[in-house]
């Protein structure tokens, strides 16, 4: 069992901006009720929203050895069915607004304003004993590449994140991140571990009832990605005087060294912690912090390995690299590293095929007192808002809508660029429209280029650092 809800009991567990708010113990009752109604061990997909019915399905999952697969509840539908198709999950657990779009599956519980429904499926895939958790590696392309969590994984991360943030009873943590997205589902695993109170809400921080709910509820700490903290500096957030506020958390790509460096003198000059991390769905989420007091004096440095982990620098023959200020392939080995992988349904028996080693896919280098910096990235994807997206999936989304229309996706964090040849048509507008809708990102987010020709070597792979003298 991965929380223990009984030792807490009379706790308050969860407060929503709906007004809900229920104890450990009677989070514990609600789990057992829904739990009732699935009488094995199987695959559920749960549509998540930073919801009370969200938390109670994700916990009576996991706790009761069986496998979510945590998807927005904003998914594109055809994605959604495309995903449902694959893998032919048993359950689907679900905003009740959300039901009447599966006509063909029977709704058998609901509670806290979700709905259990029973798919129709002949076929179910059988599980590794050892599976817990599924996550999307690109959530919003609605790509079946699922990373594959185990019990360990989840416990070993958990533990790790309680040690470095020294997290207890007291705090009151406010979501400002999706909970089916790894750092923001950290927060969630790590709180309730230790009896915290967390603070459920959808609102942005562009809305008004987001400030007021923190304020009546004293959060103490939030998380953001780098968007999180560009749209904190216009908001004029140094200014808001959040007495309640403790600790502020920032991952999902790097930070940029002005915001960093605002921010840690902020938390400084009003005796608050600025944490700066990096991890990835493939380590459970985290495998680095920098140490509040370390924040200034190590501006753009994502810090020193998490407890139970360790960092190795490789350069291109392999070989370790152990001078400072040289770069190399950043890889991590720790308990937190995933089993790997599943693609389709048949991937979900498998076994661990990492044991407990992540090629990260980022360049880094460290300084002579231990701590590394991120200096590049290896394979082809951008954190848009904090989100990975891959851009190999988004150019097969535009084939497959466009007929086949030649183009390659290339850009910075969150800023894509799309490239489009076809002299013929003007497409610039579509192809934009098409993106936003398909991944529910914010239409600026793209920017999209009709060219004569996508270069391309002679074995017809696109080259991409050709296309950056077009970037605005």
């Amino acid at each position: 069992m991965m929380w223990n809800f009984k030792q807490y009991t009379d706790s308050v567990a969860v407060i929503s901006d709906q007004g809900e708010c229920i104890t450990y113990q009677q989070l514990d009752i609600a789990t057992e009720r829904l739990i009732e109604n699935i009488n094995e061990r199987c695959l559920v997909f749960s549509l998540c929203t930073n919801s009370v019915g969200a938390v109670v399905g994700y916990t009576g999952f996991v706790n009761h050895n069986i496998v979510p697969l945590l998807l927005d509840s904003h998914l594109d539908f055809e994605l959604l069915q495309y995903l449902i198709d694959i893998y032919k999950p048993s359950y689907l657990w679900m905003p009740e607004s959300m039901t009447e779009r599966f006509s063909g599956f029977d709704s058998i519980y609901s509670d806290f304003n979700y709905t259990l429904m029973k798919t129709n499926f002949d076929h179910k895939y059988p599980l590794f004993d050892e599976l817990a958790l599924l996550l999307t590696t690109s959530g919003s392309t609605g790509s079946p590449k699922l990373v594959r969590q185990s019990y360990k994984n989840i416990e070993a991360n958990i533990k790790s994140i309680v040690e470095y943030l020294e997290l207890d009873q007291t705090e009151r943590p406010i979501t400002t991140l999706p909970m089916n997205y790894t750092y923001g589902l950290s927060i969630v695993n790590s709180h309730l571990y230790v009896g915290a109170t967390l603070l459920l809400t959808d609102k942005t921080l562009m809305e008004k009832r987001f400030w007021s709910f923190f304020k009546e509820r004293e959060a103490t700490s939030f998380g953001g990605v780098p968007y999180t903290y560009e749209m904190l500096d216009k908001l004029r957030f140094l200014r808001m005087g959040l007495v309640s506020l403790r600790t502020m958390t920032q991952a999902g790509g790097k930070l940029s060294p002005e915001l960093h460096k605002k921010f840690a003198e902020y938390a400084k000059e009003t005796g608050k912690h600025f944490i700066v991390m990096y991890g990835q769905t493939e380590a459970t989420a985290r495998m680095s912090y920098l140490p509040y007091e370390k924040s200034l004096e190590k501006c753009g440095s994502m810090g020193i390995a998490i407890p139970g982990g360790k960092f190795t620098l490789i350069d291109v023959d392999g070989k370790v690299i152990t001078e400072p200020e040289v770069t190399g392939k950043l890889v991590y080995e720790g308990p937190n590293v995933t089993l790997g992988y599943a693609e389709r349904g048949d991937d979900l028996i498998k076994g661990d095929e990492c044991f407990g080693k992540l090629i990260t896919g980022d360049i880094a280098k460290i300084d002579e007192e231990g701590y590394y910096y991120i200096v590049g990235r290896t394979k082809r994807f951008l954190k848009i808002f904090g989100n990975r997206v891959n851009l190999d999936e988004i150019e097969r989304m535009i084939k497959a809508q466009f007929n086949n229309l030649d183009c390659a996706s290339t850009g910075m964090d969150d800023k894509m660029y799309i490239f489009i040849s076809c002299v013929d048509e003007f497409l610039e507008t579509p192809v934009k429209k098409f993106l936003s809708d398909k991944t529910g990102l914010n239409p600026a987010t793209f920017i999209v280029k009709q060219i004569e020709k996508i270069p391309k070597n002679e074995s017809g792979k696109t080259l991409y650092l050709k296309l950056e003298r077009y970037y605005e």
